[in-house]
Formats: structure tokens, sequence, C-alpha cells
């Protein structure tokens, strides 16, 4: 029978992509590679929706969306973490009888379990078959959360007894509690995300998309059993960067705003988008505007609407015209400098588009590869669950490829502060290092690509000990 993989993910689209790119790689390798996802209360896009995308641009791998379930208590008082736990609990099953369905044509070798979905490992276990998970944030941030699991077993502190001093984690630079998810700052609150790091170490590796030059001191950390010392670390693997095209192969003809792009000077145009989730209040996308049109340069803006302020897993986003939430005259006033797309423009393309000098990002970790790929410095507006602390690691740690927005922490970013970051991204002289440290890295990525890279010898170790993992195992 065909050796196969079977890679077990969230639904929304900054889970789905990454995991199909390690899909891609198994099936590079000879494997056969099915992805199984489920619907979840809390995102708008339905999973099948963004099968069916996929799907069509990867015809060799195969994709199963569990049936949909709903449980019997309401979501309304609870954090994300802990309704992914509900959800990905009440699917087990149902991921079982897939997984023992496809056994039945083919040798399945590794289950790979998105980092969010650490409640099915027992399931997945069960079955006796190697089970990874492949974490969808950085090395930082997972050493973060680690070193947070050893403060709750080792001691009686919680985040908010560390006040305004900086929290000095193994591999992390200084972390203040006002840089953290709220949802990580008391014990109480934080319960699923400690759950969760208990079952990561519980695994038999951890597949990180990442690489060794980006994050050099979390990666060392994490190995070395650093974070969490009081618990066996099991194997990291640093494979990334898995960067993959988002659409582009569906579309007919080229995106509008590729084509916008190609009309422009280059390196002049900066690119804010604020990934699947990253939508702004009316008076938000108001000062966004008058900053872009302040600062005077080109701009490419994808806009979504939110009309809850801060709520990020808002499902209920209306459908809206762009005359009618920008500032009156906007458009024809920066039409020959601006271009505003609503939703979604193909965003790696665009990044690695000569004209874009510079990004604007929520600092979503799917968004920092692609740019770090395609060489361009960061403006960083993080918004929600572990964005704020990718912040700290691209600003204030060692690799320094972005600088803050700020006041991304209140209520309202200001025109004001966007226009200035704008100008000084763009024409400042104190932006020509972050640019030089860009391109650096970039560099880098491709190198821990290449056949004799780290990233790629690190994926040759993980198959040696996965086929370890499975001679030590007896099969159902």
């Amino acid at each position: 029978m065909k050796s196969a993989v079977v890679l077990y993910s969230a639904s929304s689209a900054g889970h789905l992509i990454p995991m199909v790119s390690l899909a891609k790689l198994f099936h590079e390798h000879g494997f056969s590679a099915t992805v199984i996802t489920f619907n979840h209360p809390l995102i708008s896009s339905k999973a099948d929706q963004e099968v069916s995308h996929l799907s069509s641009a990867n015809p060799s791998i195969s994709f199963h969306v569990l049936p949909l379930i709903t449980a019997g208590e309401s979501y309304a008082n609870l954090q994300p973490p802990d309704v992914t736990r509900i959800i990905v609990q009440a699917q087990n099953k149902n991921l079982q009888n897939i997984i023992l369905d496809l056994s039945k044509t083919s040798c399945v070798r590794v289950i790979v379990l998105d980092s969010i979905c650490t409640d099915a490992l027992d399931a997945a276990r069960q079955l006796s078959i190697p089970t990874y998970f492949f974490m969808l944030f950085g090395a930082s941030a997972a050493a973060f959360f680690l070193n947070l699991l050893e403060l709750d077993v080792s001691s009686s502190l919680s985040l908010k007894d560390f006040g305004n001093d900086p929290i000095n984690f193994p591999g992390l630079p200084p972390i203040l509690t006002s840089d953290c998810p709220i949802f990580l700052i008391d014990r109480e609150s934080c319960k699923a995300v400690m759950q969760a790091s208990r079952d990561l170490v519980k695994s038999d590796g951890i597949l990180m998309n990442t690489f060794e030059s980006l994050e050099p001191k979390a990666i060392s950390a994490l190995r070395e059993g650093l974070c969490a010392p009081s618990f066996n670390m099991p194997p990291v693997y640093s494979i990334g960067p898995l960067v993959t095209e988002r659409r582009e192969k569906e579309m007919e003809e080229r995106h509008e705003s590729l084509k916008w792009l190609d009309l422009q000077p280059k390196c002049t145009v900066v690119f804010l988008c604020f990934g699947s989730l990253g939508g702004f209040s009316l008076d938000q996308i108001k000062q966004i505007a008058i900053g872009l049109e302040n600062s005077g340069h080109r701009f490419l803006w994808v806009l979504k609407l939110n009309t809850e302020h801060r709520n990020f897993f808002n499902k209920s986003i209306p459908e809206f015209e762009l005359g009618q939430i920008l500032p009156e005259g906007f458009l024809n006033r920066t039409k020959d400098r601006g271009m505003v797309v609503k939703t979604w423009a193909p965003q790696i393309q665009v990044l690695h588009h000569e004209s874009v000098g510079g990004f604007v990002t929520h600092c979503g970790w799917n968004s920092i590869l692609e740019a770090v790929t395609a060489g361009k410095p960061m403006v960083c507006w993080p918004l929600y669950a572990e964005q704020w602390l990718n912040k700290i690691f691209l600003v204030d740690h060692d690799t320094r490829l972005g600088v803050v927005m700020e006041g991304y922490d209140k209520d309202m970013v200001v025109a004001e502060e966007i226009e200035a970051k704008v100008r000084w991204l763009m024409e400042g002289e104190g932006s020509e290092l972050l640019k030089e440290r860009a391109k650096a890295m970039m560099d880098k990525a491709a190198e821990s690509l290449r056949i004799t890279g780290p990233s790629s010898q690190a994926f040759m170790q993980f198959l040696i000990d996965m086929e370890k993992q499975n001679l030590s195992k007896t099969k159902i």
C-alpha cells in the first residue's frame, strides 16, 4: 500500500494554507497527503469554501471536511481557545473514522495536527500512528507559551503579577504584560492554552514553520528544553519557511491589483493588508485613509470592514461599497497614486512585485513569512492572538525586520501616526538599514530551503525519526 500522511487543520485560511504547504512537501517526498478540517463557529468563512478553493489549486492533495457539529452550549462567554477545544473534542470520533477508512487502502505513516487542535492528540495516538504537531506560529511564540506552562507548574504566579516589570523567559527578549494576549494574563483565563501546551510536549515531535536564521535563540531554547524544563521536550524540527500561493492559480486572469502595480515605479508602493480576519471599524478606516492621503505616497490597501470594533471573530459583516465607507472624495483625490481593493488580493504576488517597497501588516505568522521571503520591511500593526508577541520578536529582538505602528494597543491608531510611519518607511534615511536587513533575511530564507540547507535537512531528519517511531508502535 502507498505511504500516506494525514494532516488535521482548523478551517481558516491562516491555518489551512500553511498546512497545504506542508502536505505538498510530503507529496514531493513520495507520500499521498490528506488534509482534514472542520467548520468553526467563530470563523465566518466555511470550511467547504476554503477547501473548494484549495482543492482545485492542489489536485495532488486529498481534502475532507468533517460533518458539522453543533455543540449544546453557548460560545458567547468563552475565549476562542476554549471554543476550539470544545469543537475539536466533539470531532475526535469523526477524525478517527476517517483515518481508519483511509488505512484500509493506504499505509498511514504519520498524523500531523494543527497546533490549535491539541485536543485531538489522544484520539490520534489511540490509532498507534506517530503523531506530530505543526506550529502555525513562530518559534518565539511557541517558546513563550511553553515558558508560560513552566511558570504555571513551578509557581503560583500569573503574567499579571509581573505588573510593569519585564518578563524574562529563555530564548526571548524581555516582554511586558501589556504585550501579551488578554486571555493569557491570569491563570483562570489561560487554562485552555496551558492544556494545549501540555499536549504539545506529549507528542512525538513538533514541526516549526520557521528557520534557523530568523529565530535562532528561540529555536535553540526549544531544542535544549529550556522553555519547559519540568517536561520532556519532544524533538523540534524547523522546516520553514513554507509559503504557498493563495488561490492565484485559480484566477483566469491577472488580479487587478497586480495590473495596477505594473504601472508604478520600482519600490514606491506601500502595501497594507491585515489578514483573513483583520477588519476595521468605520472610524479606523477613515483614519487610515487620511494618513495615506496625507503621506503623499503610493499605496495598495486591502480593506475589510468590521462593524464590531476589535471583535475579529465577528461573523455578521455586511456588504459595503468603498465610496460609502471612505472619506468623501478620497478615491478621486488619490486615484493617480493609490488603489483600494475589497477583502482580498494575491498577497504573495503583491509582496514579490518590484513596485512594492514596504508592508503594513497585522503580524500574522504567515504574513511575516511571506514578507520575509519577499525581502520586504514591515510596519507592525498587530491585532489579536499571538500577533502582539510577534511584533516584539520583529521589532525588539535581534532580527529587527520591522517598526511598530504606535497606538495599535489603543482604541484607535490616529492618521498622524499612519502618515508618519508610511513616510519613514518609504522615504526616511533610517529605513535603509531596515530594508537591508529584510533583503539579507530573504537570502537566508532561500538558503534554508536548498537541498543542503538547514530546513531541508531538518525535514529529512524528521522523516527518519518518523519511521523509527513507526517501527516502535503496534499497529491497529
